[in-house]
């Protein structure tokens, strides 16, 4: 089973085990934007090894998971699910992040580690993220929940995805920016609880962009 596993795309195996976004995170592994690329190939890309990751995602077919299969799921029923758990969230994290990434470089940006630029492109993703989730809201989703049929949704649809490219730039600059959100030995609460806000801002965004292309916008197409 596991050597068929390295043959999948990220995106499937993340649609279709529970706990594998968790795995290909903990790899550095793309299954949003990155989501058609199959296993094998993404590990090469950045020297692992894919049999060993597959072992990993075997081991946890034993899982039980809460989640719903939402690639079974109405479109509805996912879009409220999208809207609830990650539109309303972004929203949340967005400006308490902001705040204490300004409050981080004021006091230490005289340190040659202290993230210097992350408010101002956090500022900037949460104004493409907005209008990016303002596009959803009034156009895609309302399209979706008429289970309105290709072409019509096909160009919001590209859209989109091209939008989640953006966003998953926009999470390699965060990383680059930030020692792939790792705080330096001697940080303060803040600095640490502003990068465990981050971390939990890019677990958020991968799952939401991962939802959306590879099951909400997949499953449209397909008709």
């Amino acid at each position: 089973m596991s050597t068929a596993l390295t043959e999948q795309t990220l995106g499937s195996l993340a649609c279709r085990i529970p706990g594998a976004t968790r795995v290909f995170r903990q790899h550095k592994l793309d299954f949003c934007c990155g989501g058609n690329t199959p296993l094998r190939e993404a590990a090469m890309q950045r020297n692992l090894d894919a049999q060993a990751i597959a072992d990993e995602l075997t081991a946890l077919g034993s899982d039980t998971s809460t989640e719903p299969d939402w690639r079974t799921a109405p479109a509805a029923s996912l879009i409220d699910y999208l809207l609830e758990r990650f539109h309303e969230r972004h929203r949340e994290q967005f400006p308490e992040l902001i705040r204490l990434a300004n409050r981080v470089e004021q006091v230490h940006g005289n340190k040659a580690d202290c993230p210097v630029g992350l408010a101002e492109h956090l500022w900037c993703m949460q104004q493409e993220l907005e209008s990016h989730m303002l596009k959803e809201e009034q156009i895609l989703f309302p399209m979706l929940r008429r289970d309105m049929q290709l072409p019509q949704t096909q160009g919001p649809i590209a859209v989109m995805r091209y939008e989640h490219d953006q966003h998953g730039n926009a999470l390699e600059r965060l990383a680059e920016l930030t020692n792939d959100i790792t705080p330096p030995e001697n940080a303060c609460n803040t600095w640490r609880a502003l990068y465990r806000g981050l971390e939990e801002l890019r677990g958020d965004l991968m799952q939401h962009i991962h939802l959306e292309n590879n099951i909400l916008f997949a499953n449209a197409s397909a008709h």
